[in-house]
C-alpha cells in the first residue's frame, strides 16, 4: 500500500538503477539507493508535495527534490528494457492469439488510446495549450497496450489540448505501421482516430447483425486499454492528482511510472485497490468518445479509408453470424 509494489519488483528495479544512485562518497551521511528509491515510491504513489516525501524519509525538501529527479530519470531510462512493442513474427502472432480470445477480433497487437496526466500550470506563454477540453492543465498521453494490460509504446510529450489523432499521426508507430513493419497486425482505437488500414474504429451508426457484432468485438477488445488507464493511475496517484514539476520532470515521470506498471504487471504484482483517502478523479474516457470524433468515421460506407474495415466485417464478421 505504501509503495505500490511488492517486494521483488523494487528489488528488480533496485537491481537495474543502484550503480546510478550510489555516492561515491561518505560524506554527510548518503542516503542509500534503497531508500532513495523508496522515497521516490512513496511521492508516486501518494501525489503529494516533495516537502512530505522528505518527511517520510527524514530528508531536507531540496534533497528530497534532487532524489526525486534523480531516480526518476534512472527508472526512466530503463524504458527501452521494459516498454517494448512486438516485432518479431513469433511475438506479433501470440498477441493476436491473446486479443483474439477476449472476444474473437481478429488479428489485434495492440489497442491505442489516450489520457490525461494533471499537471500544475507551467506559467509560461504557452500554459493555454495545456488546458485540455475538460479546462484542466494536463499532458495528453498516447499508449498502447498489449493483452496482458503491459504498456508497449507510450507518448508523453503533447500539451493536453492537442487531438489523440494529431499525436498519432507525428508518432513513431504510425510510420512503422504505415512501413508495413507488423504485417497484417491491427490497432484498436477509439471515434478519435482516423479509419487506416491498420488502425480499426468502431462504427458510429452500426446497421447490419455483421456491423453490430463488429462494433460488439471491437468494444471489448479495446476496453482493456481503459482498464489499464484505471490500474496505472490507481497505482500511481500522482498521474492523476497532479503534477507539480516542471515539463521536462513530468515527462520524466510519466515514463519511470510506465516502466514501473509493466514491472509490477510481469512479476504478477496484485492490482491496486482504491484508495479512498486520495479521492481520485475517474482516469478514463468513454468507449464512445462524441465529443472527440474524427471526421474519417463519420460514415464508413462512402469513405475510401475503410476499405479494409468494409472487408473484414462483410468477410470474416458476418462469417460469425
Amino acid at each position: 500500500m505504501r509503495f505500490r509494489l511488492n517486494k521483488n519488483s523494487i528489488l528488480l528495479i533496485l537491481n537495474h538503477i543502484e550503480e546510478a544512485l550510489i555516492f561515491r562518497s561518505n560524506r554527510n551521511n548518503p542516503i542509500t539507493p534503497m531508500q532513495q528509491l523508496l522515497l521516490t515510491l512513496r511521492f508516486y504513489a501518494t501525489g503529494s508535495f516533495i516537502i512530505s516525501a522528505g518527511d517520510f524519509a527524514g530528508v531536507s525538501t531540496t534533497s528530497a527534490h534532487r532524489i526525486i529527479h534523480r531516480v526518476t530519470n534512472a527508472i526512466a531510462r530503463l524504458r527501452p528494457r521494459f516498454v517494448q512493442f512486438p516485432t518479431r513474427n513469433n511475438e506479433i502472432k501470440k498477441q493476436q492469439l491473446e486479443f483474439y480470445k477476449i472476444s474473437r477480433f481478429p488479428r489485434v497487437i495492440g489497442c491505442i488510446d489516450c489520457t490525461h496526466v494533471r499537471v500544475q500550470s507551467f506559467g509560461t506563454e504557452n500554459a493555454e495549450l495545456f488546458r485540455n477540453r475538460k479546462g484542466y492543465f494536463s499532458l495528453n498521453v498516447q499508449v498502447v497496450t498489449n493483452s496482458n494490460l503491459e504498456i508497449t509504446d507510450i507518448v508523453a510529450r503533447w500539451p493536453g489540448s492537442t487531438h489523440d489523432s494529431t499525436i498519432f499521426n507525428n508518432s513513431r508507430l504510425r510510420g512503422t505501421f504505415e512501413q508495413g513493419m507488423y504485417r497484417d497486425g491491427l490497432l484498436l482505437g477509439d471515434s478519435g482516430y482516423p479509419i487506416k488500414s491498420y488502425l480499426m474504429t468502431p462504427l458510429l451508426n452500426p446497421r447490419t447483425p455483421a456491423e453490430q457484432l463488429y462494433n460488439e468485438s471491437h468494444i471489448r477488445t479495446r476496453n482493456i486499454i481503459e482498464r489499464l488507464f484505471g490500474i496505472w493511475k490507481r497505482r500511481f496517484p500522482v498521474l492523476a492528482l497532479g503534477l507539480r514539476l516542471r515539463l521536462n520532470s513530468v515527462m520524466a515521470v510519466i515514463i519511470a511510472t510506465a516502466v514501473l506498471h509493466n514491472v509490477a504487471r510481469q512479476n504478477g504484482d496484485e492490482e491496486p485497490l482504491e484508495d479512498p483517502n486520495l479521492n481520485l478523479p475517474a482516469p478514463w474516457e468513454e468507449i464512445f468518445n462524441y465529443g472527440n470524433i474524427n471526421p474519417d468515421n463519420v460514415d464508413y460506407r462512402n469513405n475510401d479509408n475503410a476499405a479494409d474495415r468494409r472487408i473484414l466485417i462483410n468477410d470474416y464478421f458476418h462469417s460469425l453470424l
